[in-house]
C-alpha cells in the first residue's frame, strides 16, 4: 500500500494549528480506543449479517424484482451483463481468478484499509468508519424492503453461475435453504460500494501523485461482480448513489477551507485628499523651483507668488461647460484674449 500512499505525513496525536497546501488542517485527532473500535466494528457486522438473514425466504418477491430490474436496464439501454461475462469465459483460469477475487478480497481489503487508517490517519479513520456504517445501514434497509435475486439466478439473463461451475464460491447451491448467507440481497452491491469507499478514503488521506490509481480497485470489483453474474449494473449504480449521499452528509472532521484572498488585479490605492493649504504650499514650491517657461528670461531668477503660479497653469475646458466664460478683460488686468474661469477664479 505504501507505493500509492507515500509520500504522506504521519498524523500527530496532539492538536495543531497549521494547515496544509490546500488549506485543510492536518490530521490531529487522537486514535479512538482500540478495544472499543473492535467491539463497535464487530457489532455492526453482526447486526448487518443478522439483518440480511431476516430478508431470507422472500423468493417469489426476489425473482419478481429481478425481472423488473432486468427490464429497466434494457429500457434505459444499459450494456448487458452477458457482455462482461463473455470476456471472462474466454479463459477458465480468468474465471477462476475472478471468483477468487469476489470471495476473498472484499472483507480483507476493507479491513486492511481500516487498520491502516487507524494507525496512520486517525481522523480519516473515524470519518471512513462512519461513512461505511451509514452505507451499510442504508444497504440493509434496501435488502429488507427490496429483496432481489442476482442475475445468475434469472433465466431471462442467460448467464452462467461461474461460482458453482468453475469455483470457488461463497454461496450454497440451493439459495432457498442457504442458512449462511442471503443470496436475495443483490441491491445494492456492497462489494462495489465498499471498494469505492476504500478508493475515496485512500485518495483523501494521502498526497501521492499515484493515489488516483486506487480507483482501479472499484473498477476491477465492478468488472468481477458483473462478470460473475452476482450483481446487475443497477446494483452498483445504487451503491454509488448511497455512498454519495453518505459523503455529502458525513463530512471529514476538521476540514476548514482556507480564506481565499480577494482579487487584487486592477485595484489601486488612491491618494488621500489634500487640503487647500497643502495645495497652496505645493504651488508656492512649484513656483519657486520651476519658473513658467513663458516667463521672461530676466525674471526667471525670482520667485513667483501662488496667484501667479495658478494663473500660469494651463486649464483644459470641456466643451459646453457652464463654468467657463469667454469675455473681454479690462486693460492692464490680464492680457487681451484671455479666458476667465468664473468657477475657479483662474485665468488662461
Amino acid at each position: 500500500m505504501n507505493s500509492l500512499t507515500e509520500p504522506a505525513e504521519p498524523e500527530p496525536d496532539t492538536a495543531g494549528r497549521e494547515t496544509d497546501a490546500v488549506g485543510h488542517q492536518p490530521d490531529v485527532v487522537a486514535r479512538p480506543p482500540l478495544v472499543r473500535e473492535l467491539l463497535l466494528v464487530v457489532g455492526l457486522f453482526l447486526v448487518y449479517k443478522f439483518g440480511r438473514q431476516l430478508a431470507n425466504g422472500h423468493t417469489g418477491e426476489a425473482f419478481h424484482n429481478a425481472h423488473r430490474v432486468w427490464d429497466l436496464e434494457r429500457a434505459v439501454h444499459l450494456p448487458g451483463e452477458g457482455a462482461v461475462q463473455h470476456v471472462l469465459l474466454h479463459s477458465e483460469d480468468l474465471v477462476h481468478l475472478a471468483n477468487t477475487y469476489y470471495a476473498t478480497v472484499h472483507f480483507p481489503a476493507t479491513a486492511a484499509f481500516l487498520i491502516w487508517l487507524y494507525l496512520r490517519r486517525p481522523r480519516h479513520y473515524t470519518w471512513t468508519r462512519r461513512v461505511l456504517a451509514a452505507l451499510t445501514a442504508a444497504a440493509l434497509v434496501l435488502h429488507l424492503t427490496f429483496p432481489l435475486a442476482p442475475p445468475r439466478m434469472l433465466a431471462a439473463a442467460h448467464l452462467v453461475d461461474t461460482g458453482q461451475v468453475y469455483g470457488p464460491t461463497v454461496y450454497g447451491a440451493t439459495p432457498q435453504t442457504d442458512s449462511m448467507t442471503n443470496q436475495f440481497a443483490a441491491m445494492p452491491s456492497l462489494h462495489f460500494g465498499w471498494a469505492l469507499m476504500v478508493a475515496v478514503g485512500l485518495i483523501a488521506a494521502t498526497r501521492s501523485r499515484l493515489r488516483w490509481l486506487w480507483l482501479l480497485h472499484p473498477a476491477l470489483t465492478l468488472f468481477v461482480v458483473v462478470g460473475t453474474a452476482n450483481h446487475y449494473w443497477l446494483d452498483a449504480i445504487v451503491a454509488t448513489a448511497l455512498l454519495g449521499i453518505a459523503l455529502a452528509v458525513i463530512r471529514l472532521p476538521g476540514t476548514t477551507p482556507a480564506a481565499k484572498p480577494g482579487p487584487s488585479i486592477g485595484r489601486r490605492l488612491l491618494p488621500a485628499p489634500r487640503s487647500a493649504a497643502s495645495l497652496m504650499a505645493t504651488a508656492e514650491t512649484m513656483g519657486a523651483a520651476l519658473p513658467a517657461p513663458w516667463t521672461p528670461a530676466h525674471q526667471r531668477g525670482g520667485s513667483l507668488s501662488a496667484s501667479e503660479v495658478l494663473a500660469r497653469i494651463p486649464v483644459s475646458v470641456t466643451a459646453g461647460s457652464a463654468s467657463a466664460v469667454d469675455a473681454p478683460v479690462a486693460s492692464g488686468a490680464v492680457g487681451p484674449g484671455r479666458t476667465i474661469l468664473t468657477a475657479t477664479g483662474a485665468h488662461r
